[in-house]
């Protein structure tokens, strides 16, 4: 338990005040965007109080409920949880990359040998260091498979990436649409040009591709117009 208090001081004498007594009610790791990283946080909950000669009198409601960073000691509101760690959200990061490297390949890359090397190159960048081309090979053999037992099998929730029913289109809407909202443009940029590089290293864009990446530009929350644009400048490069 806490205190922080407003209070009226006569003659060295505190006469009265509003004072917050502060419960601790769990804790956990959140990222503290005072001091810019992960650190330790207290969930706490105010109670404010009407205080005579410093003896509490009077609830004066509620204070809230906060998260309190163990490091810097400042307050934020509950919202500041839903942002992820920096471990969570690089494992965030690492699975898109492996989603969306994935997809592009099974809509028209996994016969090329270039497509495959620009996709494991990513893969390992991102964090999977230790991809072989047999895993994403084996891979990309289990995700056929999958295709041919299970058509429609996601038709229910078409819906949620713009009327793309497959169980492609929902691998990658689950896996960027959370990230999205926690990138800056630039980095969502960067990694639709990623998989835009896979699709084009064994040549133009098929229109499987197209689909593929439409669908990326999508779930990173690009509006229609700028993902043509970034895909046509990534096509450009090639000229």
């Amino acid at each position: 338990m806490s205190l922080s208090s407003l209070e009226l001081c006569y003659r060295g004498l505190y006469v009265w005040g509003v004072r917050t007594t502060w419960h601790t009610e769990g804790d956990g790791e959140f990222f503290c965007p005072g001091c810019g990283g992960d650190r330790n946080y207290r969930r706490r909950t105010g109670t404010r109080r009407l205080t005579l000669l410093n003896v509490p009198l009077l609830r004066r409601g509620s204070a809230g409920t906060v998260a309190e960073c163990g490091a810097c000691g400042e307050r934020f509101g509950l919202e500041a949880l839903q942002a992820p760690t920096t471990g969570r959200f690089s494992a965030m990061l690492r699975d898109a990359v492996h989603t969306v490297a994935l997809a592009v390949l099974t809509a028209g890359g996994a016969g090329s040998r270039a497509a495959r090397e620009t996709a494991l190159e990513a893969v390992r960048d991102a964090g999977f260091s230790d991809c072989t081309e047999d895993q994403l090979i084996g891979l990309l053999a289990a995700l056929a498979a999958d295709e041919g037992r299970m058509p429609g099998a996601y038709d229910a929730r078409a819906e949620a990436v713009d009327g793309c029913g497959t169980w492609l289109s929902i691998e990658l809407h689950e896996a960027l649409f959370p990230l999205a909202e926690h990138m800056e443009p630039q980095g969502r940029e960067r990694l639709l040009l990623q998989a835009a590089r896979i699709a084009l290293a064994d040549g133009p864009y098929q229109a499987a591709e197209r689909e593929a990446l439409a669908a990326v530009g999508r779930s990173l929350s690009f509006p229609q117009e700028d993902t043509d644009r970034l895909l046509e400048a990534a096509a450009g490069t090639l000229s």
